[in-house]
């Protein structure tokens, strides 16, 4: 499936040392993992990690998730050496850390092959200021949010409805859009268990324009599926105002009406894509 037009409703971390998690991810129905080699391992298992996931993605087996690997800051000591050694082994994308500038994106950027996406973390205030120029890096494909980082960098208070942090995910989000369709992941839900709560904030960053949501554990995976997708609804409304479009277009007419709703292309244009997305969607269900 081609990685700009697939969905990404459900990107799930899992830690590149735990070969179980590793194995456990071939069955899960999210849209994309995040390998991680940083914070998910301590310092002292950073090179075994690496060769653990090497092993995994080798074997592979993990369909038409998308596999996105996030190495270690090129900064820190083992960066550089987390490229060298997963550059070649079957990775779709590198995911890189300690963003603050595009520079920092150019250094990632000569160690790969030019064909290679790369996904940044936005997890800083100066990062979030240059959420612009990072998106319109020619070689950023994603911008995935560290609200948690975010959060003890800017040291306001957690709130359901991320009031503090609206400024950040709102910039973010314009940062995408405003390039070539760079995708744009929300944060993580750190409760996990709270099936609720992780539904609100889902539907928040659904409204917000995010593609998808960061998770922590595969038990957050069917709400996030289920939120990021177009609703029934939806999709009959989009059926509905692509027919009125057309039906009006056919007779001379440059708008049509749907419930009561004037219809413009644009309206078309949205439709469009809400149906695209459902394709996308069927795809990955049809594994």
């Amino acid at each position: 499936m081609d990685l700009a037009t697939r969905p990404y409703r459900s990107v799930l971390y899992i830690p590149g040392s735990k070969t179980r998690a590793l194995e456990k991810a071939r069955s899960l129905q999210t849209d994309a993992i995040i390998f991680d080699l940083e914070d998910a391992v301590a310092p002292e298992a950073k090179a075994e990690a690496r060769e653990t996931l090497k092993d995994a993605l080798q074997q592979d087996g993990y369909g038409k998730r998308a596999k996105i690997v996030r190495i270690n800051a090129l900064t820190s000591q083992w960066g550089f050496e987390d490229v060298r050694v997963l550059r070649d082994v079957g990775a779709d994308i590198f995911l890189l850390p300690k963003v603050n500038t595009p520079t920092d994106v150019d250094a990632l950027a000569d160690l790969l092959e030019p064909s290679m996406p790369i996904w940044v973390m936005m997890e800083t205030p100066t990062c979030v200021f240059n959420a612009p120029e990072i998106a319109a890096h020619h070689r950023v494909a994603g911008l995935v949010t560290g609200t948690n980082d975010l959060t003890k960098d800017l040291g306001c208070r957690y709130r359901p409805d991320r009031l503090p942090l609206m400024t950040a995910l709102q910039r973010i989000v314009m940062a995408a859009r405003a390039t070539r369709g760079v995708v744009a992941i929300d944060g993580v839900y750190n409760r996990f268990r709270d099936g609720d709560g992780l539904k609100a904030e889902c539907e928040q960053g659904r409204d917000l324009g995010f593609d998808g949501k960061t998770l922590i554990h595969p038990m957050q995976i069917d709400v996030t599926n289920t939120a990021f997708a177009p609703s029934a609804s939806e999709v009959d409304l989009a059926r509905r105002q692509i027919a009125a479009f057309e039906d009006g277009q056919a007779s001379g007419q440059g708008v049509a009406v749907v419930d009561g709703q004037i219809v413009e292309n644009l309206h078309v244009v949205a439709a469009k894509r809400t149906l695209a997305k459902v394709d996308a969607i069927a795809q990955m269900a049809a594994e």
